[in-house]
């Protein structure tokens, strides 16, 4: 079944073409404000689906960054798995390299391709595109067809390891790409055959020691144009979170202001009210206590005038959370947002990769929580690790299973499915990596009939790959 999907894209700076000016600056960051009583709310935007071949059902991509390619270390690859009616068909693993025919770039040391991608319709033909970055090579986008990933080509920018992160930033419905190289660049929708954008952006920081960690894209302001989050700081300080609207004219502008430090993150609509929510790790002012911190996880709530003042904190200490706070259990390092349990309310799936599972330390665990009016909350939330009966595999010291999540419906049930990986998973060699599968149900993730894959079952490069690092969306 082929279907419409909602288009959103992450892109790199500097390709060649009409070039748009930035706009003047918004409302104040922090500020509390709420929708015009005269006006009723916009409508939740659709969440964007991740389908290469348009057939319904959502795909995966999973990085494995430090795999050996051709001999080569840490040349990395990424893992194309497909949906279907039965859920993820790991039997058809699709594996993309340096390596494969047709993509551009050699083969080299160090080069970890796939470390970085998103996953968007960046030509507006119908079908899920993939850009795949590293750390020495051009940054490529693999195009969807009937049949999935197909050709390729390289994107006119020159080689980064910057984030690269999906969005409409102009609001026009065509997928934009936004990239980071010590600024933010967007290249603006479509993106054509020959890898070339329609227009594009570039806002500088101001500060220029003040270095950028992440990009997350959303629509917090409801205009129907995406926004950009980025998060900052500079060797072992955290700077304030930023957010940049995006405008219909093709403006990229600050909005004043800045929120408490923090790490990566996701917007989704949770209270559904037609302004996109912020959820992200909330580290403080030094990164590099990263490592030691039980875990935060804060959610703004979006306002037509940027993230207002209203907010969520969870912890494990939060009433209905498993668990109890412990130094480095990172509750929320990773997060994704999704429905599990179809009830119109965007659910959070918290990895919590540096969870001790008995005397285990490091194996590893997530937590869902359910959405709700109210956004997320503690009440019903579930959690998941190696050792909960019927998910496959034995807690291991270090195997950081929870490192990275995502909620995507790989079965099209209309609810969301839970993909977890454990990146340093010895699977069957050390640090090989590995992801599971758990199905959306009305009640949460099911450990019934769990799909696990790993290096070793899809016959690709195992070896210190870490497999999991990473998955596009």
């Amino acid at each position: 079944m082929r279907r419409s999907l909602p288009i959103a894209v992450a892109v790199a700076a500097l390709v060649t073409g009409t070039v748009y000016a930035a706009g003047p600056a918004g409302a104040a960051l922090g500020a509390p404000v709420s929708a015009p009583v005269s006006a009723p709310a916009p409508v939740p935007a659709p969440v964007p689906v991740t389908d290469f071949n348009a057939d319904g059902y959502a795909d995966i991509a999973v990085a494995a960054p430090a795999a050996t390619v051709s001999g080569r270390d840490d040349a990395g690859y990424v893992t194309v798995l497909y949906g279907s009616i039965h859920g993820v068909d790991s039997a058809h693993p699709q594996v993309i390299s340096r390596a494969s025919a047709g993509v551009p770039g050699a083969v080299v040391d160090y080069d970890a391709f796939g470390r970085v991608s998103a996953a968007r319709d960046f030509d507006g033909d119908g079908y899920t595109d993939l850009v795949v970055g590293s750390e020495n090579g051009p940054t490529v986008v693999l195009w969807g067809s009937p049949v999935g990933l197909k050709k390729s080509v390289a994107l006119s920018l020159p080689p980064h390891n910057g984030p690269l992160a999906a969005g409409d930033i102009n609001g026009d419905g065509q997928a934009d790409l936004v990239v980071g190289t010590g600024l933010v660049g967007v290249e603006f929708g479509p993106i054509s055959r020959s890898g070339t954008s329609a227009g594009r952006t570039v806002v500088p920081f101001g500060d220029e020691e003040d270095s950028r960690y992440d990009f997350i894209v959303g629509d917090v302001t409801g205009d129907g144009a995406d926004d950009i989050l980025t998060t900052h700081g500079f060797e072992d300080h955290g700077h304030g979170t930023r957010l940049w609207k995006g405008g219909k004219d093709g403006s990229v502008t600050r909005i004043p202001g800045a929120i408490t430090p923090s790490s990566k993150g996701v917007v989704a609509d949770f209270d559904r009210d037609g302004y996109g929510d912020f959820a992200t790790f909330k580290f403080g002012t030094s990164h590099e206590d990263i490592a030691t911190l039980p875990g935060t996880v804060e959610i703004r709530f979006g306002s037509p005038s940027g993230l207002s003042t209203r907010k969520t904190t969870i912890t494990q200490n939060t009433p209905g959370v498993p668990g109890v706070d412990e130094a480095g259990d990172q509750f929320g390092l990773a997060l994704a947002a999704g429905d599990v349990t179809g009830d119109g309310y965007p659910d959070l799936a918290v990895g919590v990769p540096g969870e001790a599972i008995g005397r285990t330390a490091g194996a590893g665990s997530v937590v869902l929580l359910k959405g709700g009016p109210k956004g997320p909350t503690g009440k019903g939330a579930l959690a998941f690790s190696q050792s909960t009966k019927g998910v496959p595999g034995v807690s291991e010291r270090d195997d950081r299973f929870g490192e990275a999540v995502q909620l995507a419906d790989v079965n099209d049930n209309n609810r969301a499915d839970l993909i977890v990986a454990a990146p340093w998973e010895d699977a069957p060699k050390a640090d090989s990596g590995a992801a599971w599968v758990l199905r959306g149900s009305k009640n949460g993730p099911v450990t019934q009939n769990i799909a696990t894959f790993n290096p070793a079952t899809l016959g690709t490069p195992a070896a210190e790959a870490h497999f999991g690092a990473s998955f596009a969306r």
